[in-house]
């Protein structure tokens, strides 16, 4: 990091750093960022050190009161050092950014957009703990109750990091509150994580490459969603990739926030592409499939969360749903830094 920050700081004295300016101001953020990150682990081994000397006279002097006390600074150190340590698995190209993350309905019917709202609820609820950032971009209701789909941005430090381990089939089983019969139901919701495009990305859209359709958005919205055509479609044709919003009331708007989330989805395909390559130089398998069910949520017969990835299990759902979800998404994160580090068996 420091090595970062004498380039940054060598190159932010050259005379036409600033001719730039959006390109200058990223660096000079990253900049700020880096040195913040220094000055934690810096002032982190200062305090270990000062309180290890303290320690040594207090035990030499009999002081029994002063031990205790630089006993409990230690044990708040450990703690800061293994938070700090675990943040270091957060390497990847974007994990440091803010995440968009997109919850739709699969099979189940109305139980199933329930379903996505609870997961929804769940993911807001994990970013308010942590005193994240939750912004809704786009959100179509469900017919009779919960959502069709939805999409929010959740801004706060890794949190692409943090919840990339979403991604995929999130699988419910309860009884049914709309079933009159009260029997089990099966639901399903798909959940994708994007991060989110910086300003000077290098995924570009070309104009040519891009059709836009202008449509009127559905559901409540009053008089201004039944007569103006506000709701946009975006489909960047080289890909394929198509980005709906209809949330905002103007079509501006909506084209802006449009315009953001395609271009991450274009930096998250580009990031696939990248991945594939990797692994067939190692020798890996690459799945085909594509949001294969990841996690599931019991809540009868009995309270149960499995993932089905790492194997972590919680017979305490409903924190769970409440957003305690801390210790999954760390034990998803720590069985891709031990898959990543394990040897390869490709042949050389």
């Amino acid at each position: 990091m420091q090595r970062k920050v004498e380039s940054l700081e060598k190159e932010a004295s050259e005379p036409s750093f600033w001719e730039n300016s959006t390109n200058a101001q990223l660096k000079m953020r990253d900049l700020a960022v880096l040195r913040g990150e220094i000055q934690t682990w810096s002032d982190l081994s200062d305090n270990v050190s000062s309180t290890v000397e303290l320690f040594a006279l207090a035990v030499e002097e009999d002081d029994e009161a002063l031990s205790e006390q630089l006993r409990h600074d230690l044990d708040e150190y450990t703690q800061s050092v293994n938070a700090l340590e675990f943040e270091l698995q957060l390497s990847g190209e974007y994990d440091d950014r803010a995440a968009i993350l997109y919850v739709k309905q699969g099979a189940g019917g109305v139980d199933a957009q329930d379903w996505a709202e609870m997961l929804l609820r769940m993911y807001t609820r994990w970013a308010e703990r942590r005193g994240f950032g939750a912004d809704v971009l786009d959100f179509t209701p469900g017919d009779e109750a919960g959502i069709k789909s939805a999409t929010i941005k959740i801004d706060g430090k890794f949190a692409y990091g943090y919840l990339r381990s979403e991604r995929g089939v999130h699988r419910l089983v309860r009884l049914s509150p709309f079933d009159a019969d009260n029997r089990r139901h099966t639901s399903f919701a798909l959940v994708e994580v994007l991060p989110e495009a910086g300003e000077s990305e290098e995924v570009k859209i070309k104009q040519d490459d891009l059709r836009v359709d202008v449509f009127r958005a559905s559901g409540n919205g009053g008089q201004n969603v039944q007569k103006n055509s506000t709701a946009i479609r975006l489909t960047h044709l080289p890909t394929n990739v198509v980005v709906a919003v209809q949330n905002e009331r103007s079509q501006a708007q909506n084209r802006e926030v449009a315009m953001r989330i395609l271009l991450s989805r274009l930096v998250d395909l580009d990031m696939q592409k990248k991945a594939e390559e990797r692994a067939k130089l190692k020798g890996e398998h690459v799945s085909a499939e594509f949001g294969r069910q990841v996690r599931s949520y019991v809540q009868h017969p009995y309270q149960m969360v499995k993932d089905h990835r790492t194997d972590f299990q919680s017979n305490d759902a409903q924190a769970i749903l409440d957003g305690d979800l801390d210790e999954l998404l760390k034990s998803y994160l720590t069985s891709q830094m031990e898959s990543a580090s394990a040897p390869s068996n490709a042949i050389r």
